[in-house]
């Protein structure tokens, strides 16, 4: 297996193949909030600007590049202007699709957006699709389809769910060649994971087909990378793929849908390949994990060495937390305006991308066990205009007690998610309750049924 390496040569290397990987652009997201509409927008022309600044050979992207299913017009427009900006253009493209593209990309042309000779495509883009923007309807269709029509994007990893049962696939590599450096680019779209667990546990569900054979090359001779978008950490095994599913041929794998930036790749052991996680390129929510700065990844290939160099996101402003607790409630106001300040300032420096400072997401967690909250509300408004989310800048919580359990705890929640439920399990008590005769028991013949209101 590839380990990564020093590959020599740089940008203007015929044997070196580069590539800005990304993932989770979620373009629409807080769409009509009139602080953060532009968010997700901006974080997709910086990486676009820095594909085209480090000179790359094309965009990777792992999965939700739409927020919602069906983007509104205003998303799709602002998507395909950056996307027009960015990638038609003069530049030559300096590697070749070498594999069947009507199987790579089965829509109604079939072949790489930069073959058409109808347009000028400089900065080619390939994605798959996440579980924000999956292929839905009648015919299977998907946002990523309208920029795949419109020669903007080319769309791979379009699983055709065939057989019975669980359900078979085949995954065929985008075969790519630059120089004497050959990459095998195998695409797999969102799918849902308890199925797809399932699937990789049922034995020929999954099938991976392997370069084959020509011009004195061997399988062995490809540098293998899988991009995919599923549930990664779990607690429930069957609601994520685990990494030791994946085929040990494979060299590196960049793993979308989890919003954490792990942007080093991460060897798993006994597998042999390594794992990157890129991470959303705009903060969705306010949790621990997307408060860790935003990267990109470049990665240049050689012959069966890479070399990985993240690169961060400075469009994206994201939050910082602390934990107050205090006795005094004025000093915790004092101190929690202290908090709030010292933010603002440090995210008043201007951007790359932007000459103007962009408003920060902050938010305090506050424990007040044992004492009475602040109105946040009251406390946001004298930051309105400050801060991005000035109505929710504090968090309450208490510290939790620990519980003495005599088994395993199930959320009952976790009951009512009909997504949640196992199929496996749906089958086993068909199957159960076809063998055991219906009884019937009468309970209380003569007692009244008593309803509670």
């Amino acid at each position: 297996m590839s380990e990564p390496a020093q590959p020599s040569g740089g940008e203007g290397d015929v044997n070196t193949l580069r590539i800005l990987v990304a993932t989770d652009c979620h373009l629409g997201y807080m769409e009509k909030d009139e602080i953060r509409r532009f968010d997700s927008f901006q974080a997709f022309e910086e990486i676009c600007a820095l594909a085209d600044k480090n000179k790359v050979d094309f965009i990777l992207l792992g999965g939700d590049l739409f927020h919602e299913n069906k983007p509104s017009r205003s998303t799709l427009v602002k998507t395909i202007e950056i996307l027009r900006r960015y990638c038609l253009n003069d530049q030559p493209v300096k590697f070749q699709v070498v594999s069947d593209q009507t199987v790579n990309f089965p829509n109604r042309f079939g072949k790489v957006n930069y073959e058409d000779p109808n347009f000028n495509v400089g900065l080619p883009v390939f994605t798959i699709h996440g579980n924000h923007d999956d292929p839905a309807g009648v015919d299977n269709l998907s946002a990523i389809d309208i920029l795949s029509a419109c020669n903007l994007v080319n769309y791979f990893g379009k699983m055709d769910l065939g057989g019975s049962g669980v359900g078979q696939i085949a995954v065929y590599p985008v075969l790519v060649k630059k120089g004497m450096t050959s990459v095998a680019l195998y695409g797999l779209g969102n799918i849902r994971d308890e199925r797809l667990n399932r699937m990789f546990q049922t034995p020929h569900s999954v099938q991976w087909m392997r370069p084959g054979t020509q011009d004195g090359e061997s399988a062995s001779d490809w540098f293998n990378i899988l991009v995919l978008h599923q549930n990664r950490i779990k607690t429930n095994p069957k609601s994520a793929i685990n990494e030791h599913f994946l085929p040990r041929f494979l060299d590196f794998i960049v793993w979308g849908h989890e919003h954490e930036c792990l942007i080093d790749p991460q060897e798993v052991p006994g597998m042999g390949f390594h794992i990157t996680q890129p991470g959303s390129s705009v903060a969705t929510s306010l949790i621990d994990g997307e408060a860790k700065p935003k990267h990109v990844l470049l990665l240049e290939i050689k012959g069966n060495q890479y070399r990985p160099t993240k690169i961060p996101l400075r469009s994206v402003v994201l939050k910082d937390e602390a934990d107050v607790n205090s006795n005094d409630q004025d000093s915790v106001l004092e101190h929690l305006d202290k908090i709030v300040r010292n933010l603002i300032e440090k995210s008043s420096q201007p951007t790359a991308s932007r000459s103007e400072p962009k408003l920060p997401l902050v938010r305090i967690k506050v424990d007040y066990s044992g004492f009475s909250t602040i109105n946040p509300q009251r406390f946001g408004q004298k930051y309105v205009g400050k801060v991005a989310n000035p109505q929710d800048i504090l968090i309450f919580s208490k510290s939790a007690k620990k519980r003495q359990t005599t088994g395993d705890h199930i959320d009952d929640s976790e009951k009512l998610r009909p997504e949640e439920l196992n199929q496996q399990t749906i089958e086993a008590l068909v199957a159960e309750s076809n063998l055991v005769p219906f009884e019937l028991h009468i309970l209380c013949p003569f007692a009244p049924c008593l309803r509670m209101e």
